[in-house]
């Protein structure tokens, strides 16, 4: 039974999904996020995500914005196969954002893995909003 849960846990059908919001960090300065989220297991980014992210990153003036990429995953497979995960998430991410002519000197990778999550991981709600990376965009100084 534990070993159908794990794979169950691992392949679980997500809807292509994104999804964005706004925030300020501790000294007051605000940024906007734009999450994918993946399958169990899987970097692919689909068409349906790259066409929301480019229409959000379209949307912005990015001249003004440092972009950082902040890969996460779920805890299911190990440290060593998530560490590897999420930086083959935040890889697909940086090729997607290289491919369509961003300025690349102004984008910054940090791959989390599964030890700083968001959500719960005790739980498939939580396991399955950990399974993204975030697109942050920072402002730059004035």
């Amino acid at each position: 039974m534990k070993i159908l849960f794990f794979i169950l846990s691992i392949f679980i059908v997500l809807p292509s999904a994104v999804s964005q919001y706004h925030g300020v960090d501790d000294n007051g300065k605000p940024y906007i996020v734009k999450s994918i989220f993946f399958r169990g297991g899987s970097y692919y980014i689909d068409e349906e995500q790259k066409i929301e992210v480019l229409k959000f990153l379209d949307e912005q003036i990015l001249e003004n914005y440092e972009i950082h990429i902040h890969s996460h995953t779920d805890p299911i497979g190990g440290k060593e196969y998530n560490e590897w995960l999420s930086k083959m998430r935040s890889l697909s991410a940086y090729r997607m954002l290289e491919i369509e002519g961003f300025m690349m000197d102004h984008i910054y990778i940090k791959d989390h893995d599964f030890e700083n999550p968001e959500f719960d991981n005790n739980t498939w709600q939580g396991r399955l909003k950990n399974r993204r990376v975030d697109i942050v965009l920072w402002p730059l100084p004035a």
